[in-house]
């Protein structure tokens, strides 16, 4: 049985993918969130990579036998570029210690990137993670994912 996510006056709640960070600050408190949104990081264009590279993957060459060289993932590489922006965007925001509680919602890979790139003082201020993609919902729609997934 889970227990119900309290968001704190002035929690700091993430929401990101791998184009798109939200920054949202709950106006409201525990018991009647209010999430307004506080900043918005959007990633350049990230094309497919099949639309990203010109030529086939390489081949290599080592003592008289020859394999393939697999295709770099730009777009792959592209989101976890920009994971590491929004990471560093948070670290900063929390470096003042301004922030008291926060709660990050991604989807798995992008909040396994994130994870890796925090700052301790940022680790110390999570008080909940969601594993969904928010990003293109509502605010109203965060808002209740949120209090319904904790």
């Amino acid at each position: 049985m889970s227990k119900q996510l309290k968001l704190s006056h002035d929690a700091l709640i993430l929401v990101s993918d791998g184009r798109k960070a939200l920054f949202l600050k709950n106006e409201g408190n525990a018991l009647h969130p209010n999430l307004q949104v506080d900043r918005v990081l959007e990633a350049p264009d990230n094309l497919p990579t099949r639309e990203q590279g010109t030529d086939k993957p390489g081949r290599a060459a080592m003592m008289d036998q020859r394999s393939a060289v697999e295709q770099t993932d730009w777009h792959d590489l592209a989101e976890r570029k920009f994971a590491g922006e929004v990471a560093e965007a948070l670290n900063a925001v929390c470096s003042n210690g301004a922030v008291k509680d926060i709660v990050v919602a991604a989807p798995p890979r992008t909040l396994a990137e994130l994870r890796n790139r925090f700052s301790d003082a940022v680790k110390r201020r999570i008080v909940a993670e969601v594993n969904k993609d928010l990003t293109k919902h509502p605010v109203h729609e965060i808002e209740r994912h949120l209090m319904a997934s904790a």
